[in-house]
């Protein structure tokens, strides 16, 4: 399962509560350009619209190789595959109020491309700053330990 695009800042704007996994809906070029490595999560989000969950504002830049593609949107909603009894479950989980569905990376298993998204509750500045201070503290704590 090689990792093709990962969200790095959602861990740290977000406590992820409960992680999901789905499939992606990608037209040919834009599953090239996303095996190559190409994609961005950075300021994506995942909402529940239209009986669907669709994943909002990802990047999957044009395919170079493909040709013209006249009409093609970089940045449009991608369909996640997702059974209705997950939908209904997700939909469940966001009436919660300060609960949104945040993309963690994209990835391939077997030959599909799958997201990894969660539920994350966005965390206030102080928390941010405590997460900040524990990872510098575990730093000087693994520089000590080995020299």
């Amino acid at each position: 399962m090689p990792t093709l695009a990962e969200n790095k800042k959602a861990r740290f704007d977000y406590d992820i509560l409960d992680t999901f996994e789905a499939g992606l809906v990608l037209t040919g070029p834009e599953v090239k350009s996303v095996r190559g490595g190409s994609m961005a999560l950075r300021g994506a989000y995942v909402t529940i619209a239209n009986g669907g969950v669709w994943l909002i504002a990802a990047h999957v830049p044009r395919y170079p190789q493909a040709g013209t593609q006249p009409e093609y949107d970089p940045d449009r909603s991608r369909r996640l595959l997702l059974h209705t009894r997950e939908i209904a479950k997700l939909a469940g989980k966001l009436e919660q109020k300060g609960l949104t569905l945040v993309p963690l990376e994209v990835y391939t298993k077997g030959n599909r491309i799958k997201l990894k998204f969660g539920i994350g509750r966005g965390k206030k500045e102080y928390q941010k700053k405590e997460t900040i201070k524990k990872r510098e503290s575990d730093r000087e704590i693994r520089r000590a330990l080995k020299g």
